[in-house]
């Protein structure tokens, strides 16, 4: 069956600069370690995405549909990964700033400046040139990625969905078509309003946002006495 748009579906991938065949980002485990990526914040292995919602990169999004199952080798152009080089994003800030707050300016660090993250590209006397521009801008890269499967359960779905758009460990439970995601922090109505209609629409569940349990709130407890 081919995949269409808003299908779920299960891939391992492995992403490389296509100049230098640099290793940027993986699912294998082996991979990461051989190329000195592993995080340890990580959870490595297969990962299920929903199709044409931006899980991955546009060009590898886009990919995905008309595809079956396999395995398949995907270049994809700056537009269509992290973006062409913008000169806007490349700016010339005074080196005394960076003194200032003790950090020694050099090329290939990276810096937080008003909350903006960049990298410095050089440092000439009282000036230094910072990119804003994303690490992977301008590169054209190649994903080798494998497609193992059309993922069609709802509870994989939803929590799937959980893990994209929260955290690797948030708490879901799935019955039917109701799935429950625990939160111990009021979620804003506005937010709670989209990520119900994205449930109910991608995942074909309805989302409910619940305190932790009463039970493993008074076992945690008890382990803290």
């Amino acid at each position: 069956m081919s995949i269409k748009k808003n299908d779920f579906v299960e891939i391992e991938y492995t992403g490389r600069l296509k100049d230098d065949n640099i290793v940027f980002d993986t699912t294998d485990e082996s991979v990461a370690n051989k190329n000195n990526i592993n995080s340890k914040n990580t959870k490595y292995g297969p990962v299920i995405v929903c199709v044409g919602q931006q899980h991955v990169v546009k060009g590898l999004d886009e990919f995905f549909v008309g595809k079956d199952v396999g395995t398949f080798s995907v270049e994809i152009l700056p537009e269509n990964a992290f973006g062409k080089k913008d000169a806007k994003l490349i700016a010339m800030v005074p080196t005394k700033k960076f003194l200032e707050q003790k950090i020694q300016p050099m090329p290939g660090l990276q810096v937080n400046i008003d909350g903006v993250m960049g990298i410095i590209r050089a440092v000439n006397g009282g000036r230094t040139v910072v990119d804003f521009n994303h690490p992977l801008s301008g590169k054209i890269i190649v994903y080798d990625v494998k497609i193992n499967r059309l993922v069609t359960d709802k509870k994989e779905k939803a929590n799937a969905l959980a893990r994209l758009y929260f955290s690797s460990d948030v708490k879901i439970f799935v019955d039917g078509d109701i799935a429950k995601i625990e939160s111990v922090q009021d979620v804003p109505g506005n937010i709670v309003d989209d990520f119900k209609k994205q449930f109910k629409e991608l995942a074909g569940v309805e989302l409910e946002f619940v305190k932790p349990r009463e039970n493993e709130v008074t076992q945690e407890s008890e382990k803290d006495k």
